[in-house]
């Protein structure tokens, strides 16, 4: 059930657009709250906001540094999806060789 809520926050968290892109940002470079701000057209406390989404869905990580919090964003806040992912290739994948062979059947 824990894996099914996480899997849960992370869809939402990426569901957003905003935060979709802050995501794609932070996976190329660790960023403060105010360089996001700066990139982005949207406010201080949207930002934050949207930071502490990611956060919460386990996908950024936060690294204090005096006053200034630096974002980062890895692959690893991903694995519950790669994971959900992978269960349903093992179905596909074994009802695809099925699908193909009723067509061949029904071509003949």
């Amino acid at each position: 059930m824990q894996t099914v809520m996480r899997q849960n926050e992370i869809f939402r968290a990426l569901g957003d657009p905003t935060r979709r892109a802050v995501y794609e940002r932070l996976i190329l470079r660790e960023e403060t709250v105010s360089g996001l701000t700066a990139r982005f057209e949207v406010s201080q406390p949207a930002i934050s906001q949207h930071l502490k989404t990611l956060r919460d869905a386990g996908l950024v990580t936060v690294r204090r540094e005096g006053r200034e919090a630096h974002y980062r964003a890895g692959p690893e806040g991903l694995k519950p999806l790669f994971d959900w992912v992978a269960h349903y290739e093992k179905f596909w994948r074994g009802r695809e060789a099925r699908l193909k062979a009723v067509l061949e059947g029904l071509e003949e």
